[in-house]
C-alpha cells in the first residue's frame, strides 16, 4: 500500500468490503434457500406417497366390510380396524376347543365372502385363539389356557381351510 504524506496507509474503500461481504450472504442465503426447497420437495413427495398408501389401506378395509357385510349385519361378526371378531362364547363351549354348531355355521358363513376378498387382494388370514382367565377345570386335556386358546385358533384355521 501506498504511504500518504501524514505517515499512513491507504486502505481499500470500506463500500468495496462490504459490498463483498453481502454478497457472500446473498450467496450462502441463495444455497440455504435452494436447500430448503430441495427438503419440501422430498417432503411433500412422501405425503403423497403416505396419503395414498392411507387411502388403498381404507379401500381394502371397505372391500372387506362389504364382502362381510351378511354376518355383520346378522350381529355374528364384528370388524373394526381390519380385524374380524367374534365372540368366544359363539364358537366353544368353556374349556372346549370343539366348535359349536352356532360357531360353526358362522365360520362357514365367512368362507366365501374371505375366499372372495382374499383372491382379489394380496393379502393373508391370521387366526389367533384367546380363552377366559379362569383356571382349567380338573380332568381338562390342557394343562393351562395357552393351550386351550393355541388348539382353538387350529380349529378354526382347519374349518376355514
Amino acid at each position: 500500500m501506498e504511504q500518504l504524506e501524514g505517515g499512513e496507509q491507504q486502505s481499500a474503500p470500506v463500500w468495496a468490503i462490504f459490498s463483498d461481504l453481502m454478497a457472500a450472504l446473498v450467496g450462502i442465503l441463495a444455497l440455504i434457500l435452494v436447500w430448503v426447497i430441495g427438503i419440501q420437495l422430498e417432503l411433500s413427495q412422501s405425503l403423497a406417497e403416505e396419503i395414498e398408501k392411507r387411502e388403498a389401506e381404507e379401500q381394502r378395509r371397505m372391500a372387506l366390510e362389504q364382502a362381510l357385510e351378511d354376518p355383520l349385519t346378522k350381529g355374528l361378526v364384528t370388524f373394526r380396524d381390519g380385524r374380524i371378531g367374534i365372540s368366544g362364547n359363539v364358537l366353544f363351549e368353556l374349556n372346549s376347543d370343539q366348535l359349536q354348531a352356532e360357531g360353526e355355521e358362522v365360520l362357514e358363513s365367512l368362507i366365501r365372502p374371505l375366499q372372495a376378498y382374499l383372491e382379489q387382494h394380496d393379502e393373508l388370514l391370521m387366526v389367533s385363539g384367546f380363552t377366559d382367565d379362569l383356571p382349567m377345570h380338573p380332568g381338562n386335556r390342557y394343562q393351562d389356557n395357552w393351550g386351550l386358546s393355541a388348539q382353538r385358533a387350529l380349529t378354526v384355521t382347519r374349518t376355514l381351510t
